[in-house]
């Protein structure tokens, strides 16, 4: 990788545009860049590193840091670009932050997000060809080609000298971080991470297993409760060797004796089994015996009761004999009251009805009395006429009242229509201009509208135009008022920073302590330290000083972007007063100024008036459309009204005509019909009263005359049922029935007799009765309690089989359990002991690593035996083969072996450590290791050659002596067409290095210039 060109700009002390030319310092070989303190000569690398990965080196990136310098004017933006060949090709990087610029539109600032540009020059064509603007793949692209991330690149290009010097210095750790950054053994530490997650992971699943196999060794240890194997329970601690085994032993011992109890047990079951089965036939044979016995004497008993009540059954039985015949006269009985009933009912019946008849009718026949009903009959017929035309006149008087009202009321209507239609016309004109001058009122009141809402807005832009206007003013003064605190401010700050930096090599000097190196030149040795004078300020004063120039500052920026916002909203107002002017000016001239607010306040007010009186009358457009209407609707409907009216009082005088005429035939019909009457329906009901009381009269005679028929017929049938069944009366036959109630008590009480003889003969018959009750008393008390205790044994041996039996087949399933477990965990304690050894090796706990190193420090130590190899070729030529770097393994302490770096004194033949080396020789010995590492991490970077490299500070700690070696070392560096940068302020390197690039600090900004050979400066 080689540098070109560095193109500088707004960056942080160097204010305006800046150019290095790496090409003309890079053609001596050696190049110097120097400067005072304070003045830039490191920003110029940040600018480098800025370019390549988008950041700065180290503590230089903290978030709350600008990379803007302080002394850019506004608009300038701060921008990097670097022109440089990498892996073959040329390249130009170009980089903006992300910074502030002023707004195009208006005032104040706004935040231009970070840009960046790649492009790449074609040497045939000669033209630069863009590749990309995404930071991704820029930032992609670099790292791939260089090789080298942005910690790497900073420790091997831009070598610090002082991180070298303390790499010397440091312990084991130290250096292991600082290596472990530039080799990226992150995936080393990983792997020792993983395998000790590994490790912890299988150590955790043996340890639950062995947990799981133990709890399965305890509940077998109670399921075996009361056995020999139970008292000595299998023990162990989970991860201890050997646990499995115990388990299983005894399992197995336990199983043993449980087969051996369970067989005991199912011995003593069958024994007992056998003793209460005899046991319950004794009982069964003693209950059947006591049964039988009891059966007899309870049958003789019984026998006995049976004789006692024999006679009262005969009597019972002879009353239930004499009942049953008399019950077989019982319908006839019933038949005669029945009939001696209807007889008294009908006599009662006949001499009401007559009672109701003329007296000469009392006693006359049924034949007579229908004889006169007919004739009456008769009579009746002859009136259905007369009473048609009684009802049809009445229908006629009634039709002929509603016709005269209907005259009346059509009379009465074609009065009111034709005094209505009379003024018609006029009123109908009337309305249709109420109509028409509302729908004119609504199109103004329209327009109006359309203008007053324009009028209203332009009067609200006028009003906030005056109030803007005022603020604008207001904030006018507020931002000159604020720009001279910021100037004031900023002098302030400037006379502060000055005057420190005219004593910072006193305010350096007091921080020096003898014996340690200087922060500037590396020197142990402070002969004349810099004293503070009477004028200089430290730095909190400093930081004061621009911390009142930075709120001035935003003080100031404020009041910039409120002015712009004020003054935008007031062009915006007036912008909207006059457009709104010129768009509602109907004169067809525009106004000669911007309009007051009172002038637009009187348009609005005389616009208000007009529109409310306009909408006023248009409001009652609808109610006119509806009048209009309502009295079109009611002119059809007096017309048609008139015109019906006059047509049914030409039908009604046909009709009248018709219903008089028919009048007349009626009342000659009805005189006939009425006779002495006052109606015909008054004579036709005279009638009808007489028929129906001939009538019933006429039944009730027929219905008496037949019931005494049915009594005589009911006496005789009776008499002769009664002889038939034995009874000499009728009386008599009923005074033989018994009631229900009796009968059914001694019908029961027979069949009881009967039933229960029955039953005691069939018991005393039964098979071996006679003979049971010959032999002595059962006693099945005695055979029960024997049964009860060999149930009691047998019970006993059962659950004793049954506990037996479960504690063998519990041990069987957890024998079973226990042996899974076993099986499944002899992988997971297979690879827990594969992996335990991995990761204690990889980590130097194991006794396997005699140096107790880790592996991410192996890895590094070989990185380090590298560098040391190839820092050593250096170190000796800048000490005359005096000093020999070597990495050592040995242990320091308790601590681990693998990066210890020693130095070799051929002077003296003795090893000892990098640091009991003085200042100077510490300085040569970090460059050497400095050169030493950019050799070996650009191999391990894919072999991307670095001809550009930087050598920050340290020179000032060498004699002059040493020093020509160093220069003679770096100069040597040319042989592989490398240019070696020094960044130095050490006075004796001007004379010695023709090409320099001087960094130059004023108020304005830094700025460089360019020497080469025997030229003298150019900018």
């Amino acid at each position: 990788m080689r540098l070109h060109r560095l193109e500088i700009t707004a960056f942080g002390p160097f204010g305006t545009g800046q150019t290095v030319d790496f090409d003309a310092l890079s053609s001596a070989g050696l190049f110097l860049l120097h400067g005072p303190t304070g003045a830039g000569k490191t920003s110029v690398l940040d600018a480098v590193c800025f370019a390549l990965y988008g950041s700065v080196p180290g503590e230089r990136q903290n978030p709350g840091t600008s990379l803007r310098s302080d002394h850019a004017p506004v608009g300038t933006s701060t921008e990097v670009v670097l022109d440089l060949t990498v892996g073959e090709r040329r390249l130009e990087i170009t980089r903006r932050p992300a910074q502030q610029r002023p707004k195009k539109r208006g005032t104040g600032f706004t935040t231009e997000k970070a840009q960046s540009w790649l492009r790449e020059y074609d040497a045939e064509t000669g033209e630069w060809t863009g590749l990309s603007r995404s930071h991704q793949e820029i930032g992609e692209e670099i790292t791939q080609l260089v090789g080298m991330s942005r910690e790497q690149f900073c420790q091997v290009v831009l070598l610090p000298q002082g991180d070298f010097a303390a790499f010397l210095r440091a312990d084991a750790e130290k250096r292991g971080k600082l290596l472990g950054r530039l080799f990226d053994t992150r995936r080393f530490a990983a792997v020792e991470e993983r395998l000790a997650d590994l490790r912890r992971a299988a150590e955790q699943q043996v340890r639950e297993g062995d947990e799981r196999l133990l709890a399965l060794a305890q509940r077998m240890a109670q399921a075996a409760g009361g056995l020999d194997a139970a008292r000595t329970p299998a023990e162990g601690r989970p991860g201890e060797p050997g646990v499995a085994d115990t388990v299983l032993t005894w399992a197995a011992v336990a199983r043993t004796e449980a087969a051996e109890t369970l067989d005991i047990a199912a011995e003593r079951y069958a024994a007992a089994e056998a003793r209460e089965a005899g046991a319950a036939s004794a009982v069964d044979a003693e209950k059947a015996l006591a049964d039988r016995q009891a059966r007899y004497a309870d049958a003789l008993r019984r026998r006995e009761r049976l004789t006692a009540t024999a006679p009262e059954r005969d009597r019972h039985q002879a009353a239930l004999d004499t009942s049953l015949k008399a019950e077989r006269v019982v319908p006839a009985l019933d038949l005669r009251q029945d009939a001696e009933r209807e007889h008294a009912t009908a006599r009662a019946a006949r001499a009401r009805a007559l009672a109701l008849l003329p007296a000469e009718l009392a006693d006359a026949e049924a034949e007579q009395l229908s004889a006169l009903e007919y004739r009456l009959r008769a009579e009746l017929g002859g009136l259905t006429s007369a009473r048609r035309a009684e009802r049809r006149a009445v229908a006629v008087a009634e039709e002929r009242a509603v016709l005269a009202r209907e005259a009346r009321a059509d009379e009465d209507a074609l009065q009111d229509a034709a005094a209505w239609l009379t003024d018609w016309e006029a009123r109908r004109t009337a309305l249709a201009e109420r109509v028409e001058a509302a729908t004119d009122a609504a199109t103004r009141a329209e327009h109006l509208a359309g203008r007053l809402e324009p009028a209203r807005r332009r009067l609200a832009a006028a009003r906030r135009r005056d109030a803007l206007a005022a603020d604008t003013t207001a904030a006018e003064g507020r931002l000159a008022a604020a720009r001279e605190r910021r100037n004031t401010a900023h002098e302030a700050w400037l006379d502060v920073k000055s005057r420190r930096l005219r004593g910072i090599a006193a305010e350096l000097a007091a921080t020096l302590t003898h014996g340690e190196a200087c922060q500037v030149c590396g020197s142990t040795a402070h002969p004349a330290p810099a004293r503070t004078t009477a004028d200089h300020v430290d730095r909190a004063t400093e930081e004061a000083a621009h911390e009142a120039y930075s709120r001035a500052d935003e003080s100031r920026a404020a009041a910039e972007r409120e002015l712009a916002v004020t003054r935008e909203a007031w062009s915006a107002a007036r912008a909207e007063v006059l457009s709104a002017s010129r768009a509602d000016d109907t004169s067809g001239h525009r106004p000669d100024g911007d309009p007051t607010v009172a002038d637009l306040a009187r348009e609005v007010d005389e616009l208000t008036r007009l529109h409310a009186e306009a909408h006023a009358l248009a409001s009652r457009t609808h109610s006119a459309r509806e009048a209009l209407a309502r009295a079109e609707r009611e002119h059809e409907g007096r017309v048609g009204a008139q015109r019906e009216a006059e047509r049914r009082v030409a039908a009604r005088t046909s009709r009248r005509e018709a219903l008089e005429a028919e009048q007349a035939g009626l009342d000659e019909e009805l005189s006939l019909g009425r006779g002495t009457f006052g109606s015909v329906a008054e004579h036709a009901t005279s009638l009808e009263r007489r028929i129906a009381l001939l009538l019933d009269a006429a039944g009730a005679v027929r219905t008496a005359e037949l019931a005494a028929q049915r009594l005589k017929e009911a006496d005789g049938r009776l008499a002769d049922v009664a002889y038939r069944e034995g009874f000499t009366t009728p009386d008599e036959a009923r005074a033989a029935l018994l009631p229900v109630a009796e009968r059914r008590a001694f019908q029961e009480r027979v069949d009881a007799w009967r039933a229960e003889s029955a039953a005691v003969a069939d018991r005393l018959a039964e098979p071996g009765a006679a003979e049971a009750a010959a032999l002595p008393p059962a006693d099945p008390r005695a055979a029960e309690a024997a049964r009860a205790a060999a149930a009691e044994a047998l019970r006993r041996a059962a659950s004793g089989l049954s506990a037996a039996r479960d504690r063998v087949g519990e041990l069987a399933g957890l024998s079973r359990q226990a042996a899974t477990e076993v099986h499944r965990l002899g992988p997971l304690r297979e690879e827990y002991d594969r992996v335990a050894r991995l990761a204690a090796l990889t980590a130097g706990t194991s006794a396997e690593n005699d140096l107790r190193m880790r592996l991410e420090s192996y890895v590094l130590a070989a990185r380090l035996e590298q560098v040391a190899a190839a820092a050593t070729a250096r170190l000796q030529l800048m000490s005359s083969g005096r000093y020999t770097l070597v990495h050592s393994d040995a242990r320091a302490g308790g601590k681990r072996a693998g990066l210890g770096l020693h130095v070799v004194d051929a002077w003296t033949g003795n090893e000892r450590d990098t640091a009991t080396l003085s200042g100077g020789e510490t300085f040569f010995a970090s460059l050497a290791l400095a050169l030493g590492l950019a050799d070996v991490v650009t191999d391990e970077a894919g072999g991307v050659r670095l001809d550009t490299l930087f050598i920050d500070e340290g020179f000032g700690s060498l004699d002059e002596e040493t020093l020509d070696e160093v220069l003679d070392v770096l100069d040597s560096l040319r042989e592989r067409d490398r240019s070696v940068g020094i960044v130095s302020h050490v006075g004796d390197l001007r004379r010695r290095i023709p090409a320099q690039l001087e960094v130059v600090k004023a108020r304005q900004g830094s700025a460089v210039r360019l020497r080469t050979g025997g030229e003298g400066l150019s900018g």
